[in-house]
């Protein structure tokens, strides 16, 4: 590996970004100068002066899918980690929107952790369960809470790079996430985060620019965590005002809109397509097909049936106004374009209008609507899937739980050692028992599509 990339303080100029220590101008070029080894995406700055300082590097993203079927995925960071939240969206969106890959997951969320201090626990922790595919989540803590200084980038690039370096020595393949931001709202509680929020989120933004360039250089995935968010977060203050917090009342710890955007990120940074079926109908023959994971089974006088072993993904019709709701973040990201297109089509409509009934949900859609085809997972919150897809949500959301008290609890008791394989057989027994639970609660779900002209009725005259 090149040394003078974690050493040279060329790099730490180039990649600073704090207002008042370098000129606007030399970040600006800096942030563009970087050295590309995989293909890079650009990023589209917003031209609101709020970014006005922010020079985020363009970033790499996957050109294909990044799992492979079978991978054990384990999902690493801080107490943002340990929230169980994001993780809890990206097992529940592997288990039923991606069930094909098989993917199992663990996640090793630790509060207050550091990149330095997942170093020392990595071993003990995570690599017994041999992972063969991670994504971290570092940086929050790592930068201090405080503007900028050289010496917190020379020892997050060190850290960063040492755990890089150790999952690839053992075959692991890494998605390394970039932290998120602090919040800048008028109800975070945390007063060092309000009052220094720009400088905090510009010492953030020097971080992520550094796991850039480490997934340049070691040719590794990379999810982008901050820029997503910091976005998301400026349009919520725009859309539903200045005390909407992205990151959480404490400025730190999102609540569910900013964890679905975390989610998107490493959804993103995995090469996930999005993708969750086709369904076609055709109206003058009573039949129809289905894309991979979706079986038609039969048509006549307008009922249609399918069965799916393939889920969309649930997000409620919530209150979008605050940050506690993952409808709230589907509003500030288009997570149901980019991760949840589960797609009808109508051939050979003979009427301008129909009604569907699906489930208990009912809409109405022009025949152009229906030729054009419509997202399922996005119109009809109320669907067919969502009591089994709350059954898994619940059953991930358990094993996970166990997985802290698992890791933080019992593998790191004074005594451990002395009894270290008679603890980690017991508890992955108990672990074997929770995971058992997702795959008897995600089942094949039939559902019928019920679909009658409607008549127009002319507007009534003034």
């Amino acid at each position: 590996m090149d040394m003078n990339f974690r050493k040279s303080s060329v790099v730490v100029t180039l990649l600073l970004a704090v207002a008042g220590c370098k000129s606007m101008q030399s970040h600006k070029e800096a942030a563009e100068a970087k050295p590309v080894a995989i293909p890079l995406a650009p990023l589209e700055k917003p031209a609101d002066p709020f970014f006005a300082n922010f020079y985020p590097a363009p970033a790499p993203k996957p050109a294909h899918l990044v799992l492979k079927k079978g991978d054990r995925l384990a999902i690493i960071g801080d107490s943002i980690t340990e929230q169980k939240m994001y993780s809890r969206i990206m097992e529940t969106y592997l288990t039923v929107c991606a069930p094909e890959l098989g993917v199992s997951v663990r996640q090793f969320g630790w509060g207050g952790e550091t990149a330095t201090g997942f170093l020392a626990r990595m071993t003990n922790d995570c690599l017994r369960f041999n992972p063969t595919i991670v994504t971290t989540c570092y940086g929050m803590n790592d930068h201090r809470y405080r503007p900028y200084e050289d010496a917190i980038g020379d020892l997050y690039r060190d850290k960063q790079m040492d755990i890089v370096e150790s999952f690839k020595s053992h075959n692991v393949a890494v998605v390394l996430g970039s932290p998120g931001p602090v919040s800048v709202g008028e109800r975070t509680g945390n007063a060092n985060i309000k009052t220094n929020s720009q400088a905090l989120n510009l010492n953030l933004c020097t971080l992520r620019n550094i796991d850039v360039q480490i997934a340049n250089v070691e040719q590794v995935g990379f999810a982008d965590v901050f820029w997503p968010m910091l976005v998301a977060g400026r349009t919520a203050q725009i859309k539903y005002g200045q005390g909407y917090s992205i990151a959480g009342a404490d400025g730190i710890h999102p609540g569910w809109a900013g964890h679905l955007v975390m989610a998107a990120a490493f959804l993103e940074g995995l090469g996930l397509d999005g993708e969750i079926g086709s369904l076609e109908i055709d109206l003058a023959n009573a039949s129809g097909k289905a894309s991979p994971g979706h079986v038609f089974i039969k048509g006549s006088n307008g009922k249609f049936q399918f069965l799916s072993t393939r889920y969309p993904f649930y997000i409620p019709a919530d209150n979008e106004r605050t940050n506690t709701t993952l409808a709230s973040g589907a509003t500030l990201i288009p997570f149901q374009e980019r991760f949840n297109r589960f797609t009808l089509k109508v051939k050979n409509p003979q009427a301008a209008r129909y009604q569907i009934v699906w489930g208990n949900g009912t809409n109405i859609y022009s025949s152009a609507q229906l030729t054009r085809g419509i997202n399922l997972a996005e119109e009809f919150k109320v669907n067919p899937f969502v009591d089994h897809f709350k059954k898994v949500d619940a059953a991930v959301a358990a094993k996970q739980a166990f997985e802290t008290t698992q890791i933080k609890t019992e593998f790191h008791k004074a005594d451990f050692k002395k009894h270290e394989e008679e603890v980690v057989a017991k508890t992955e027994i108990q672990r074997a028992g929770l995971v058992d639970a997702i795959h008897k609660a995600f089942v094949p779900v039939t559902h019928t599509f019920e679909i009658t002209a409607v008549r127009d009725i002319p507007p009534v005259a003034k």
